[in-house]
């Protein structure tokens, strides 16, 4: 069933009568999004000032959800910002349905279902997660933009790096002055793809094909921060095979600290 929100929960997935109502605000969210697909980029996403550091944005979605492919491609237009650092993860509760994903991944589900337990979050797609504290419609760009807008004025930040040579990966977080006493928070270690297509071939998007950016592969914690200077060494594992690393501070909460990424391979 198709909730009034105009977005699919993980449940909406597993039942296929939920074509069967689509009630008021599912229909001003879609004539809105239309709507504002036309805007230029720059009056899309307005530049509310320089961030510290890259905005996290996590969008939850699937190529076995029609709703996420206009998601996906505000995930592209948003991923040609320097201030911000989109990525898709690929969630898996929508294979059952005709067409399995193959950038799906359980962890990625499960790390959709934390934040709904940690923050009071409803699980759908395509639901985009800012900063790990508040969450959108990821089609709906004028919530989108002024999601990022609230979430560069209250980003936390501490100076940090990550580097790759090959296999090898140095990983860098500083202290702040800014976190309380005790502050403690899990280092990630991230792949991704800066760019990738699949033809969809059953499902509700067969018939298409679905182009993507920063589509995340792998996720692993290699430490934890406690406020204090951290350097870490890495070796990629089989598996974390993106051309693109990145690093992530974060509270169980969802609080950000750091987040970094290195260019696509052989780019300087």
């Amino acid at each position: 069933m198709l909730s009034p929100q105009g977005r699919f929960t993980a449940e909406d997935a597993m039942d296929r009568s939920r074509w069967q109502r689509l009630s008021g605000r599912a229909g001003a969210c879609i004539v809105m999004t239309l709507a504002s697909m036309l805007a230029p980029a720059g009056q899309a996403f307005a530049d509310a000032g320089a961030a510290q550091r890259p905005l996290l944005l996590e969008l939850f979605t699937s190529q076995g959800c029609s709703s996420c492919p206009p998601a996906d491609a505000v995930l592209r237009e948003l991923s040609t910002h320097d201030d911000l650092l989109p990525l898709a993860f690929h969630v898996d509760y929508w294979n059952n349905l005709g067409w399995v994903d193959p950038f799906s991944s359980a962890a990625f589900t499960a790390r959709q279902q934390g934040y709904a337990s940690v923050r009071g979050f409803e699980v759908y797609t395509p639901q985009l997660v800012v900063e790990g504290k508040s969450d959108v419609i990821g089609s709906n760009r004028s919530d989108v933009s002024a999601t990022i807008a609230s979430a560069r004025r209250e980003a936390k930040s501490t100076v940090s790096s990550i580097r790759r040579s090959g296999k090898d990966v140095s990983l860098s977080i500083g202290a702040t002055d800014s976190a309380a006493a005790g502050t403690s928070a899990d280092v990630y270690l991230l792949s991704f793809d800066s760019n990738q297509s699949t033809s969809i071939h059953g499902g509700e998007n067969a018939g298409r094909k679905l182009v993507y950016a920063n589509v995340v592969r792998s996720m692993r914690k290699v430490g934890e921060w406690r406020n204090q200077p951290l350097t870490l060494a890495e070796q990629l594992q089989p598996g974390e095979s993106g051309d693109r690393l990145a690093l992530l501070v974060q509270e169980h909460a969802g609080t950000v600290w750091a987040v970094a990424s290195t260019p696509a391979a052989g780019v300087n």
